[in-house]
């Protein structure tokens, strides 16, 4: 097999709504767009393109036609995550979960689309906590 994009398909109530948001805070453009319909992409980076389906298009099979999208998180693995926290708020985003850090090293923040689709921006750093090892479980340090 060989991948030559990566799409994620979300099926919502306001196609027009989730298109506005994804172009106006996540730097989307439309790519093709029809009633009911809209395609994402940011071409320029390695962010997946963005599919949006009105929720009971027909072009869905009829098992599908009903559901929306739910319980998901779209990663975008950013640089700067700082500067993006400055400039979304300056926008007007819709920043759901403040910037935060992780033990782990993971530094992230999400966004929620009128849709309820929650978009997390992600930026991973050396974490400060000592590597444990599997052979006495305590902590050792690395240098």
């Amino acid at each position: 097999m060989n991948v030559t994009t990566s799409t994620l398909s979300l099926t919502v109530a306001d196609v027009d709504a989730s298109r506005e948001f994804f172009c106006a805070h996540l730097g989307y453009r439309v790519a093709m767009a029809a009633d009911g319909f809209a395609s994402l992409t940011r071409g320029d980076d390695a962010a997946a393109d963005v599919v949006l389906l009105r929720r009971g298009i027909e072009v869905l099979p009829p098992e599908q036609r009903d559901q929306q999208a739910a319980g998901l998180i779209f990663a975008l693995t950013v640089t700067d995550i700082e500067a993006e926290e400055r400039r979304l708020r300056e926008s007007g985003a819709p920043i759901t979960m403040p910037l935060r850090e992780e033990p782990w090293g993971e530094r992230l923040l999400q966004l929620t689309d009128p849709n309820r689709i929650v978009v997390q921006l992600v930026e991973w750093t050396t974490p400060d906590e000592p590597a444990h090892t599997e052979h006495t479980g305590q902590a050792e340090h690395a240098g």
